[in-house]
């Protein structure tokens, strides 16, 4: 099981996190920022849920002490707040995702489950589906005896796809992914590269690079 580190003042709510999480995670908890801190320093966790008020560090000054200490731990940020001004904060500080209060906790565990697969994804470098071996060492993709190196953005882009399969991933997202906020890149960028993925693997059985229409792509798998 995965570590979850769970950081909230509100005892009740402490509580209820512990009990809708502890059938498929070690759950940690900690009323606020500073004990969890010491729990984070004292063991392996995984991903950390906090509130962002609290006593003492609050979750931003959570979020920036651990992102300080070069932890790259997945956080996700629960909060009464949902304005764009606090979520901007928050992405700013370092935060992976936010979820605003009341909290649908089905949800919550769809969010963790996406983090900790990207988290692995990430710190191992590879994607495995079925047979294609997508390596960010090398930036290529083997299949059997066949490898086919890709220049970095059709790389970055085809690895962002398989690192969310079957979901859709809007033109935006994808631009600031893969281009960044500060590009002068646009949408045509994106179908330009998501064309060339398709030449080169259009005879790929395990997956297809799908356009939705109006709203983005998604990769996917078939085996």
């Amino acid at each position: 099981m995965a570590n979850i580190l769970v950081v909230e003042d509100d005892t009740n709510m402490r509580i209820l996190l512990h009990a809708r999480l502890k059938n498929k995670f070690n759950v940690l908890l900690a009323k606020d920022g500073e004990e969890a801190l010491a729990l984070y320093e004292g063991g392996n966790v995984d991903l950390v849920v906090t509130d962002i008020m609290m006593p003492s560090v609050d979750g931003y000054t959570l979020v920036e002490t651990l992102r300080g200490m070069g932890e790259t731990v997945p956080v996700i940020m629960l909060t009464a707040k949902d304005g764009i001004s606090d979520k901007c904060r928050g992405f700013s500080v370092g935060t992976d995702d936010y979820m605003t209060k009341p909290i649908n906790f089905e949800e919550l565990v769809w969010r963790i489950d996406a983090l900790l697969r990207r988290s692995r994804i990430a710190n191992e470098g590879k994607i495995v589906v079925g047979d294609v071996v997508v390596d960010k060492e090398t930036y290529s993709v083997a299949r059997g005896g066949e490898v086919v190196e890709l220049p970095s953005k059709e790389f970055q882009l085809l690895f962002l796809l398989l690192s969310y399969p079957n979901k859709i991933l809007t033109k935006e997202s994808i631009l600031d992914s893969v281009w960044g906020y500060a590009s002068e890149s646009d949408e045509n960028t994106v179908r330009t590269h998501i064309n060339r993925l398709r030449n080169k693997f259009e005879n790929y059985p395990e997956f297809d690079i799908v356009t939705v229409r109006g709203i983005g792509y998604k990769a996917v798998l078939k085996k």
